[in-house]
This record gives C-alpha cells, structure tokens and sequence, in this order.
C-alpha cells in the first residue's frame, strides 16, 4: 500500500482525498497559493507546502509538483479533478520520476483527451457515436461540407476541450463560418490546442454518463449511471445517481457499453464515460473523462464504494474488491453544486468573505466543502463552494430531503445558486423526472424568485428603524 501521497489540487476535493488517506492510514501532503493560505485543505494535510504566489501557475507547474512530491517523500500525487488532472504530460512526468500517478497511464489520458481519437476508439470498440467529421477539421470549407452532408444543427468542438468549454452550437452554414474561428481561439487560449472537429447537434438530449473502475489485473466494473441534464452552458449543476429517468434494460445496456469502452482503451482506475440519449431512446458515446469526477459523490452514496479509496488502491497495484454482480444500488442520490453566484445577475460569480457558514445535516444529508465562517473565498478559481449530497429511498423522498437540506444550509456574505435550486425541485417536470439538458434555458422563469428576509435580518432593520424614530 502507499504510504505518502501529494494532494496536486485545492478546496473540497483536496479535502476529500486528505480524509480517504486519514482513513487508509496514508500521509498527505497538501499544496497552496498564496491565495489559499488560509484554505481548509492546508489545515487538514498532515504536511502543507506552498506553491508561490501566483494563484493558478503554481498548480500547473508540473516539474515542481513532480519534484515536491519526491523531495517529501511522496509514493504517488493525486491529480484531483481540474487543473492538470487529464494533462498526460504530468502523468508522463510522475512515472519518469519513480512517482505513481492515481489515475490511468499517460497514453491513455493522451488518447481519450482527443476527442477525434477517442470517437475512433469507441467506433472501433462498437460503441455507438454521433455522425460528424473523420477527424479534426482543416478549413472552415471542410467544416461546412461535413456539415451539409450530416445536417443541421451541428456542434463545433475543440478536440482537447472539456467541462464544456471551446463548444458552439451552429444552427446554419451562417452560424458555422462565424463560430469557426471563434472555437478555433478559444481551444488555443484554454487548452493549447487549435483543432477543433463537428458532430451532429442532438438537440435536447438527455446527458448520461457511467462511472467505471478497471485495476491493472484486467478486471473492469461499472458503478451504473448519474443523470446530468441540468446544466447550464454544458455546466453540470445536479446530479442524480441513479438516472430516474432510465429503465433497467436502458440501465443495463449502458453500463455494459461503458464496460467495452474502458476495456477498448486498456484503461485502468476510475473514469467516466458519458453518453447522450436522444428522443428515441439511442445513446450516443461523448467523451470519456480520466479522473475522478464532481459528482462522484452521488454514486458512492447508491452504492457503497468509496471510489477515491479504490483509485489509490488500484494506483497501488491492488485487484478491484468487488465484482460487478455484487454492486448493489440503494435508492436515489442527488448532488447540488453550491456555487456563489447570483442567479438573478446572470449568475454573476460573488466572491467574498463567508461571515457564517452552517452545514445541513440529518439523515441522508452529507456535504463536501472547504469553507468555513471567516473564509474569504478567492475569485481566482472556479466558483463552486460546496456539494450538497441527499439520499432516499425513492425518488419522491430525495427531492423532499433535497428541499430540507437546502433549506437547511446557512450560508451568509455571499451570493449562491440555493434559491435557484429550490426553484427547480418545485418544478413539475423535475419532480416527474422528465427533462433534459434543455431545462435550464427553458424555464427562465425560475430565476424570478423572491428572497425573503431571514428573520435576524428582519430584527435588526426594525432595531435601526426604531432607534432612528421612522415611526415603525
């Protein structure tokens, strides 16, 4: 087993490992900024060293990370999700360094990375794809051909895009010209990259994706599936484990293909593979993700298995623990992603200092976070604060509980997307889970809440009234 592992990330998910590591009995070492100085992942490592000044090249300064990992001693660094977890270079660098790196070798991170590649695996494996370009585009000519001969709408893609950027959506030949090169910098700016490449648009599918486990001894499982149609701008914002929204062949036929993906690729530790499933019920491969995801959490919650305790152990060398006919589900999970925000602003990002902080609780209740009352949170990272994670026993339940839990979370000093959230679980179609990703855009009306004033802050503007003799 590993006895020391570098933590190469931040907030709640550093948070995460360092506790699957207490609960392993391995050392962690955990890396800040400046800016996070007075992080919450700081306080909970066994060790914590800091990474310069500068908020964000810190964490991608791969030979740094590389070095201080072997300087401290480190077995093996964890990636995390973010920053230079999918970056094969890193993993590359780990190995090269006598390092281990949790999650899968780097030639596979390189391969299901690219997007054109990764459709040539699957088609290669059987698994079903959108129609769209044989490979990454050479001139808008060529975009608008592939284009015309599959139909519109089309989406244009950055090859090394994910978490939904370096996407557009081109409804004519019009659209396409415009976005072709706006595609083209943003994958260059945000990932380094100017290739991009088309596939058929399927309008308001639903967005399906399966959590997989492979170990280095051929054996591969899977998790069953996590529904993620609501998002916004291709940003996850729920997540629910099971699908409700599937039935138990649909359930079945999905995780089986997610299975035959991993296996095609030689793929080893925890991923996701992600489908969509359109109006006639046939899903199509999008994108395989070589790490361990946001919303994990949702399925470690309907089946039991610590999935970050598996990815080190499988770093490890070890054998996966269970077979796939002893993963057993166990009701309905669903994440909401806390992101401080205002909904009503147009989700403008609300970066400040959180004055006080309480968590939900109660039976079925669990949130991963890592602020606190007094944390200034930095506006130099992505705006998520907190998962919110509920389960029951029925779907029913599960948006009762997730009501309570939401209701139930104290978060003061800034604004986040929990009024929002409350708005969808009232909606009709949630609550009868039918709905796609088109959800969000549809129902805009949603945004129009209205905050009530709790009632402290109620108290102390009949205080100030009565002190300055208003009349009240």
């Amino acid at each position: 087993m590993l006895r020391k592992i570098l933590i190469a990330n931040r907030g709640e998910i550093a948070v995460r490992i360092i506790r699957a590591c207490a609960e392993m009995g391995i050392r962690s070492v955990a890396i800040y900024s400046e800016a996070d100085r007075f992080a919450l992942h700081v306080k909970k490592a066994d060790e914590s060293y800091c990474i310069g000044s500068e908020p964000m090249s810190g964490y991608l300064n791969i030979y740094a990370l590389v070095n201080l990992a072997a300087a401290t001693g480190c077995d093996a660094i964890h990636p995390g999700y973010g920053f230079l977890s999918e970056n094969a270079l890193f993993a590359k660098a780990c190995k090269e360094r006598g390092l281990i790196f949790i999650g899968p070798e780097a030639e596979v991170i390189h391969r299901m990375g690219d997007k054109t590649e990764a459709r040539k695996a699957m088609v290669a494996a059987g698994i079903p794809v959108t129609p769209g370009s044989e490979g990454n585009l050479e001139s808008v000519e060529e975009a608008l051909e592939v284009a015309e001969s599959i139909g519109y709408p089309i989406m244009l893609k950055a090859t090394s895009g994910g978490g939904g950027r370096g996407i557009r959506r081109c409804d004519n030949a019009e659209e396409l010209q415009r976005n072709y090169s706006r595609v083209i910098s943003e994958a260059t700016k945000a990932f380094g990259s100017a290739d991009v490449f088309l596939e058929k648009c399927i309008v308001n599918p639903k967005h399906i994706e399966v959590q997989v486990l492979a170990d280095h001894h051929g054996n591969a499982i899977h998790l069953y599936e996590r529904d993620c149609s609501i998002q916004r701008r291709n940003q996850k914002l729920i997540e629910i484990a099971p699908s409700p929204q599937l039935d138990e062949a649909q359930r079945q036929y999905i995780g089986g293909l997610a299975v035959i993906a991993a296996k095609s690729v030689g793929y080893t530790n925890a991923g996701t593979v992600e489908f969509l499933l359109d109006d006639n019920d046939r899903f199509y491969f999008m994108e395989m993700n070589t790490r361990v995801q946001v919303e994990h959490t949702i399925t470690e919650t309907v089946t039991g298995v610590d999935i970050v305790e598996e990815q080190i152990r499988i770093a490890a060398g070890l054998p996966l623990r269970f077979k796939q006919h002893e993963i057993v589900r166990r009701g309905y999970a669903i994440q909401f992603r806390v992101n401080a925000e205002d909904p009503k602003n147009s989700f403008l990002p609300s970066f400040g200092k959180i004055t006080r902080y309480y968590a939900p609780g109660g039976p079925g209740v669990r949130t991963d976070t890592a602020i606190y009352t007094g944390y200034e949170i930095p506006p130099f990272y992505d705006s998520m604060v907190a998962k919110v994670i509920v389960n029951a026993l029925t779907w029913e339940d599960a948006i009762q509980r997730g009501e309570r839990a939401l209701k139930d979370m104290g978060l003061f000093g800034i604004k986040t997307t929990i009024p929002y959230y409350l708005q969808i679980l009232k909606h009709p179609e949630f609550r009868t889970a039918c709905f796609n990703t088109g959800f969000v855009e549809k129902h805009s009306e949603l945004i129009n809440y209205s905050n009530k004033p709790r009632p402290e802050v109620l108290a102390s503007v009949i205080a100030a009234a009565m002190a300055s003799h208003t009349g009240l």
